[in-house]
Order: C-alpha cells, then sequence, then structure tokens
C-alpha cells in the first residue's frame, strides 16, 4: 500500500529545462538565449545589489521570520496595514499555501484555461476539483467563469494579465465580476505584472476591489521586473482574517534574508522602474513584429513581458528547432495549449537573437 495520497496518482513532477550551460554543451552551441520563464533580463536594481553586499555576513543567522521591514514598507506603499500582507517564497508559494489553508478533498476552484497552471496543480495536490474555464479570443471569459462558480467552490483565480496568453481583463469586466460574485468564494487577482502595465483600463486590485470591501487576495511578485526571480520573494494583500489562515500553513523561514533585503532595496527606484518599463514595450513590440513577418499571430493585445503565438497542433517541433538555434522558448502543453509557444521579452540584443534564430529555422522549412 502506498504511502502516498491517491490524490496525487495522476501528477507528475516538475520537469526543470536543462541550464543554458548544459543546452549550450550538448548542442555545441557558441551561445545560447533563453527567453521561456518571463524573467526580466536586467538582473536586480543597484541598489538591491548593495543590500544584498550588505547583508552577506550575516547570512549566518534565520532569516526575520514574518519579513517586519519589508512587510512594513509594502503596507505602507499599499496604504494598508501590515496585518493585510503575507510574503512568500514568490507569489507561486503563496498560492500554494492558500490551497493548503482553504480546500479540502471536493472543494473547487475556477480558472480560466490556459492560465498559470500552479492554481490547477495545487488544488489537485489536495483532493480538490480543478474547473478549467475556456479562454474567449484569448482573454479571460469572467461571465463563464462565474456560470462555473457553485457551492463547493472556494476560490477563483484571475490572472490579470493572464499567463501564458499575455492578455489582461480591463476594470470594467472586474467592476462586474466582483458585483455577481457568490460571497462564499474568495478571489486571487494575480497581478504578478503589475508594473509592466500602462494601461488606462488595467486596475490596481489593491486599491480598487480589496480596499471596497470586496473578498479578494491580490498577489504581487518582484521575480518579473524587479529582477529577483532567482530570491524568490512575492507577496499577498487581502483581508487580516484571509492573511492570517494562510500565515497558520507557511513555514516559518521561508523568505530567506536576501530575499527580503534586496526586495525592500528595490522598492524606491522609479527611474529604473520606468526604464525597464519602456524597454520591455520596445522589445514586445519587436518580438511580435518578428512574429508577424513569419505568420505566427500573437494574441493581443499583450500587455506583460511576453508573448502567445499558436503556431500549429504541435508546438513542440517548433520549439526544438529553436532550440537548436540557441534560442530557448516555452511550449504550453502543460498550460493546456499544446500548439502554443510562449516567448519572453529580453534585452533588444536577446530580442534580435531570437528574430534570427526563427528566421534561419522558416528558411530551412520554407
Amino acid at each position: 500500500m502506498s504511502v502516498f495520497r491517491p490524490a496525487l496518482d495522476g501528477l507528475v513532477p516538475y520537469e526543470p529545462g536543462k541550464p543554458e550551460e548544459e543546452v549550450q554543451r550538448e548542442l555545441g552551441l557558441d551561445r545560447v538565449v533563453k527567453l521561456a520563464s518571463n524573467e526580466g533580463p536586467w538582473g536586480p536594481f543597484p541598489a538591491a545589489l548593495e543590500a544584498l553586499e550588505l547583508s552577506a555576513r550575516a547570512l549566518n543567522r534565520y532569516p526575520d521570520g514574518g519579513a517586519f521591514h519589508l512587510c512594513n514598507a509594502l503596507a505602507e506603499r499599499h496604504g494598508v496595514t501590515s496585518a493585510h500582507v503575507i510574503t512568500g517564497a514568490g507569489a507561486d508559494a503563496i498560492i500554494g499555501h492558500l490551497s493548503v489553508a482553504a480546500l479540502d478533498p471536493g472543494d473547487e476552484i475556477v480558472t480560466g484555461w490556459p492560465s498559470f497552471i500552479s492554481y490547477v496543480l495545487d488544488a489537485l495536490k489536495l483532493g480538490a476539483t480543478a474547473r478549467r474555464v475556456p479562454l474567449r479570443d484569448h482573454h479571460l471569459d469572467l461571465d463563464a467563469m462565474l456560470a462555473a462558480v457553485g457551492p463547493r467552490t472556494k476560490l477563483v483565480y484571475i490572472a490579470t494579465p493572464n499567463n501564458p496568453t499575455g492578455t489582461m481583463t480591463g476594470r470594467v469586466e472586474l467592476a462586474a465580476y466582483f458585483e455577481r460574485v457568490p460571497e462564499h468564494v474568495l478571489t486571487v487577482v494575480d497581478q504578478a505584472y503589475f508594473e509592466y502595465i500602462d494601461e488606462q483600463d488595467y486596475p490596481d486590485a489593491i486599491e480598487e476591489y480589496l480596499k471596497a470591501g470586496h473578498q479578494v487576495l491580490v498577489l504581487r511578485t518582484f521575480s518579473k521586473i524587479y529582477g529577483l526571480a532567482g530570491l524568490r520573494i512575492g507577496y499577498g494583500v487581502g483581508a487580516p482574517d484571509v492573511i492570517e489562515g494562510i500565515a497558520k500553513i507557511r513555514r516559518a523561514f521561508d523568505v530567506n534574508t536576501q530575499a527580503q533585503v534586496a526586495a525592500l532595496a528595490s522598492l524606491d527606484d522609479e527611474v529604473e522602474l520606468e526604464r525597464r518599463r519602456s524597454l520591455t514595450a520596445e522589445g514586445r513590440a519587436l518580438l511580435a513584429q518578428t512574429l508577424c513577418e513569419h505568420g505566427l499571430e500573437p494574441a493581443g493585445p499583450a500587455v506583460a513581458n511576453f508573448l502567445f503565438a499558436e503556431v500549429g497542433d504541435d508546438a513542440v517541433p517548433l520549439f526544438e528547432a529553436l532550440l537548436r538555434q540557441g534560442a530557448i522558448v516555452r511550449p504550453l502543453a502543460a498550460f493546456g495549449a499544446p500548439g502554443a509557444l510562449r516567448i519572453t521579452v529580453g534585452t533588444p540584443d536577446e530580442n534580435h537573437f531570437f528574430a534570427s534564430a526563427l528566421a534561419s529555422v522558416r528558411a530551412a522549412t520554407t
């Protein structure tokens, strides 16, 4: 008899991609560019690098289990109390903690599909049911998602922008959703790419929904535009009872010292934030043009630091052909889109590298 829960029987362990240097060695390439994981390509902010160096000598000590200084700074930034804020090893960890805190076998979550895979996996691990609602024109269909809510629905996930399609849900649609969602449901608005977006219709879910009294948890991260993906640091903002429920199951020291000090030091550099936002918009436009030139129209309007493109019934052959050219992108079968690729916006040089790789692949197949 297995010691493991039956809910795990249909799941497979996460299979990470190979390191870039290993891909380069195996394929005998001069250069490999990774545009697969929606990371920011510029690394930590200068102030974060300085903070990392200063804190390194204290790494013999356990981290601050409550992330006191970071939580207070985030609370001040968002105009809430520290009781409204929780940190985690990436926003992904908070999704996992919330799932453990909220879901029993037979409970349900609702999400658009394709969307961020952890919403589904973290529910299935606990024996809960994930109701996956098809997108409409690559956008979340909030009306259909509301129709999928039942008496056992605990969580509804709204990723805006949606990963992997890169499309956003606007203010009018979200306001209408919150007017209709049943009171027993906690809505998770995942705004991991919040800082990239400069659209008038894009809402700040903390200001517009949490502070209006809606049952909502808003997720943000330092993994993207802030360049701290390797340190794993994200946070959630919600009502104190929601934060307390999540805190009951999180590990005491799950956010390391380096992550805390780097995130705190990154908060006030608006100039660098705007520089990265502008460069990303330029790079996104270049990548979109590149894809269109080769008959691959990206989903849109895309507003984050990546593009989604349907390339046929099976995206693996194009993924592998690009890999042989040194360009690593993300095939999306695990996200529910087996015929699509996701391409992250890189530096200008990396974007041009991808354009050359795609041109080479297309030339060899036409």
